[in-house]
């Protein structure tokens, strides 16, 4: 085996700190857009660290650092690490500082915190910035050190823009920027100014491929009263998107010079933005006279509500993509019921090449997460070639993924019997499954948020003495961001903000179990908030599934169903029967009914 190259680069960063006289460098996981999944040139974390998981924070000083991250990337962080002089820093977890606290216990009076400004959002720069003044440090943004010591640092990605047009872009560009405009002039703002991907592409019905999974593209939008300018590399933009921009006020500035054009702003202006949603190297030229604003973007709200007409386009990409499941988990079966030698690797083609065979597919939402036994035990574990499982007939094969389509954005978990499980197995299973049916089934009150439901899918596991480490629900986009805010189903945090849930809201309902180094148990759908009903107490909401796809009956445990649930399980097979069998035939189609006979 090769020695690892961290430590060399590790020296090579920790010249650059001795040269600007810097006592520790933070390297987030962060761009200049404060995105989920970064384009490789602003990888530095995982390039200074070996650490590919999608959440973490390394720390660099002189003599040492470390890398935090929390419970889902434990053992693959570990794995990762070795090679490199960096421990790693379990989040979360007793007697474990998170890094800001440990830094602040390194640093000596006068010492100097270096961070990218194009990977801080102006709240987390104040935050960081106050907290290491209790320990009589400063913060500097304007050097950007990972990114000078990074030797063949990758370019910004270069992929075309296109137009996500008629029908599915069913609401108007101008539509759009009138409504923007109208929050606008309520803040009393003359400007707004935009950086998170998924507000711009959705705002201005454009899409792109910069960044894996999410159909988005680099850029800055500064909404004026009248006009719009969009930073983006020109070259990107084909001449008929560019006329289409223009006719709707919208011109084209290079994407570097979007700074430069906030520090410009005449000092009667009023600038909106949402701090935790915008680095501060964009807000450091300011001008002191300029008013500032801060709030979160009207289009995150807007954009999370879908349409009608947009939910008519989601049930049909949902269609789609039960069909091609279903077409893939019968090849798995039928394979391995052949003896062909089948891996996690292999479940991530089948399941991606038959996808792609369904109209309007663009491509997968998110890396899929095909995990047998031990492996399902992993939240956000991947297969690679450097470390998979072979599949047997017996067990569980936990299958997480989703799929990119012109009408909507999907995402579905189902775990499959590959063969014999245990009664250990299918009562896990069943008790999730318990909890997904509960919350799938909820009534609400207008009003109602996330983290006000979540209890109702842990309480069967809560009974049971058992529980789950991560979130319960998601928002999910339009063609656009698989994760998708302001709402979300999880456990209430101090301090955290109660978004209700509207009518139009999607959100996943996922359930798990996972016991480390025996299973993982995840059931998902993704649900959209309806209206349920109007009563002297007021508006209340429901919630109607939206995915299509047998869950395996072979790894439950009926007994453990009360009559409402296996009724609603029937009910929901029935539905995945009638509109999944139009699309298949011959095998594909005995499958379906099969897996979706009464239990």
């Amino acid at each position: 085996m090769s020695p690892s190259p961290i430590p060399a680069r590790l020296q090579a960063l920790r010249a650059a700190m001795a040269r600007e006289g810097v006592a520790a460098v933070v390297v987030p996981t962060a761009d200049p857009h404060l995105s989920e999944y970064l384009p490789p040139r602003w990888q530095g974390r995982q390039w200074y660290s070996g650490f590919t998981g999608s959440s973490g924070t390394l720390v660099v000083t002189a003599t040492g650092g470390g890398l935090w991250t929390d419970s889902r990337y434990f053992a693959q962080a570990e794995n990762e690490l070795a090679g490199s002089d960096l421990p790693l820093m379990k989040l979360n977890v007793a007697h474990t500082p998170e890094h800001v606290g440990w830094l602040a216990g390194q640093l000596a009076e006068g010492d100097t915190v270096a961070v990218a400004g194009d990977s801080l959002s102006m709240a987390g720069a104040e935050s960081l910035a106050s907290r290491l003044a209790t320990a009589g440090a400063r913060l500097r943004t304007d050097l950007d050190l990972a990114g000078t010591a990074w030797t063949d640092r990758p370019a910004r990605p270069d992929s075309p823009v296109f137009a996500h047009a008629a029908p599915f872009a069913a609401v108007e560009r101008a539509d759009k920027l009138r409504h923007v405009r109208h929050a606008m002039r309520r803040a009393g703002a003359t400007h707004h100014l935009l950086s998170s991907l998924d507000d711009i592409a959705w705002l201005t019905n454009l899409r792109g491929a910069d960044v894996d999974y999410n159909p988005v593209f680099l850029a800055h939008l500064l909404v004026g009263e009248s006009t719009a300018t969009l930073f983006i590399d020109a070259a990107k933009v084909p001449a008929d998107v560019k006329a289409a921009l223009a006719a709707d006020g919208i011109g084209l500035a290079d994407y570097g010079t979007a700074a430069s054009a906030i520090a410009a702003l005449p000092d009667d202006a009023t600038l909106m933005y949402d701090a935790g949603r915008v680095v501060v190297a964009l807000l450091e030229g300011l001008p002191a006279a300029v008013r500032h604003v801060r709030a979160p973007s009207p289009s995150t709200a807007q954009k999370a509500c879908k349409t009608p007409e947009q939910l008519d386009h989601i049930r049909d990409a949902m269609r789609r993509d039960g069909a091609a499941l279903v077409q893939a988990f019968r090849r798995i079966e039928t394979g391995l019921a052949a003896g062909e030698p089948l891996t996690e690797l292999d479940v991530d083609t089948i399941v991606r090449e038959a996808r792609a065979r369904q109209t309007g597919f663009v491509g997968e939402s998110f890396s899929t997460i095909a995990g047998y036994q031990a492996n399902g035990a992993l939240p956000h574990y991947r297969a690679t070639e450097a470390g998979f499982s072979r599949l047997e007939a017996k067990g569980l094969l936990l299958v997480d993924s989703g799929g990119q389509y012109l009408g909507g954005t999907t995402d579905i978990t189902r775990v499959l019997a590959l063969g014999p499980v245990t009664d250990e197995q299918r009562r896990d299973s069943t008790l999730v499954l318990k909890g997904m049916i509960a919350l799938s089934r909820a009534r609400f009150p207008k009003g109602a948020s996330g983290p006000q439901l979540d209890a109702l899918a842990r309480a069967p596991l809560w009974a049971a003495g058992m529980d789950f480490g991560h979130g319960t629900g998601h928002g999910v986009g339009y063609f656009l961001n698989v994760h998708e805010g302001p709402h979300g189903i999880r456990p209430p945090v101090a301090g955290g903000a109660l978004v209700p849930l509207e009518t139009g809201m999607i959100t996943s309902i996922e359930p798990g179990l996972y016991k480390p180094g025996r299973y993982g148990i995840r059931h998902e759908n993704l649900a959209v908030v309806t209206q349920a009903d109007s009563t002297e107490f007021g508006d209340f909401y429901a919630f109607e599934t939206l995915t299509l796809c047998p869950f395996d009956r072979r790894g439950l445990e009926p007994r453990l169903l009360e009559p409402s649930e296996r009724a609603w399980l029937d009910d929901y097979h029935a539905t995945v029967r009638a509109a999944l069998s139009p699309l298949l035939d011959g095998a594909d189609r005995a499958w379906l009914e099969w897996h979706c006979a009464p239990l």
